[in-house]
């Protein structure tokens, strides 16, 4: 009987241990759709000084670009008034050349706003966006380009490459 007894509670034992495992290591599924994105996409590669909220929002961009999900483009916008005709427009001049190597180029200080330009290496293409806090505090796009030759402009401030002239308020102190 002692040995039916340390049997049942070592099987016992096993079922809670395999139980917290497996519920310990579950993913809520916006961890899972992430990490799924970033498995399927080219990495995206980085220059300046993003925050966490800037870099996931604009990486989150470039891969809806790259799947021509106009939908998913139109979720990141944090003012949604004209966020449809806008994905539209950046899917048709940036999709095809979001399917290869893209540099993200953070501008500015990240706490509540980015400025950033994409440099879509396939195509040789250069998109300002912004990044920023909504209203509900989370990060997102400003998409308000419905005009699609406003969408496809190229700025005019940006260097050829990128990390050219670095953040345009670095926090260095000046006259050094």
């Amino acid at each position: 009987m002692a040995r039916k007894t340390r049997l049942t509670r070592f099987a016992l034992s096993a079922v809670v241990v395999a139980g917290a495992l497996l519920t310990g290591c579950a993913s809520d599924d916006k961890s899972l759709t992430y990490q799924t994105d970033y498995s399927n996409h080219q990495p995206l590669k980085v220059v300046g000084y993003p925050s966490a909220g800037s870099l996931e929002t604009v990486q989150k961009a470039v891969w809806r670009l790259a799947d021509g999900d106009t939908e998913g483009l139109a979720a990141l916008a944090v003012d949604d008034k004209q966020a449809d005709a806008t994905a539209r427009n950046w899917v048709k001049a940036f999709g095809a050349a979001a399917k290869g190597d893209v540099t993200a180029d953070f501008y500015d200080e990240g706490s509540v706003r980015q400025v950033v330009v994409l440099y879509f290496a396939k195509s040789g293409q250069l998109k300002e966006i912004e990044a920023r806090i909504g209203e509900d505090d989370s990060w997102g796009l400003t998409l308000a380009e419905p005009d699609p030759a406003e969408a496809k402009a190229e700025p005019t401030w940006a260097p050829a490459k990128p990390g050219g002239s670095g953040s345009r308020t670095s926090g260095a102190p000046s006259g050094s």
